[in-house]
């Protein structure tokens, strides 16, 4: 297996040490970048050390949980390469793979219990990214973000 980064608020920590047990146990070696306990952190401090070591080519997937799971995905999403998908379902979790070669899981901590969280999770894992006409959409988001970059005057990385 390959290394995995992971990450979550505090309503997102039960749920968190729940998937990293199923990870471990399933041979990932896991970098938990924390929170560690519930009391309150910003979600978007956590969500930025994942993302930005996915981005960075650190690692090749990671997973985040806040209590929606919108927050995460909404920080994560702004690094470059970052296709992150909140998965409320196996099937979320799967055309998200196939179709978006997504690199960031997100689950929702106070909508997701630990089954559910490792269903998702497991197909996400297992689900290959189908190329073909879909990797001429993720080429134009590419493309996309690169504009971007350079209209703002610099990578995303120079902004933060």
């Amino acid at each position: 297996m390959t290394n995995f980064i992971i990450g979550a608020d505090h309503a997102g920590f039960d749920l968190k040490e729940a998937v990293k047990s199923f990870l471990i146990n399933a041979g990932w070696v896991v970098t938990d970048v924390g929170t560690c306990d519930h009391s309150p952190v910003d979600y978007p401090d956590l969500g930025a050390q994942v993302a930005g070591r996915v981005s960075a080519g650190e690692f090749s997937r990671g997973l985040l949980i806040c209590g929606s799971g919108v927050g995460m995905s909404i920080i994560a999403n702004k690094f470059p390469g970052i296709r992150a998908v909140l998965a409320l379902d196996e099937e979320m979790a799967v055309l998200s793979r196939k179709h978006n070669d997504t690199n960031i899981l997100v689950l929702a901590g106070r909508c997701t219990d630990e089954k559910k969280a490792v269903a998702i999770l497991r197909a996400w894992l297992e689900t290959a990214f189908e190329g073909e006409r879909h990797q001429v959409r993720l080429d134009k988001i590419r493309k996309w973000e690169q504009t971007l970059c350079r209209k703002n005057n610099g990578t995303q990385e120079d902004r933060l």
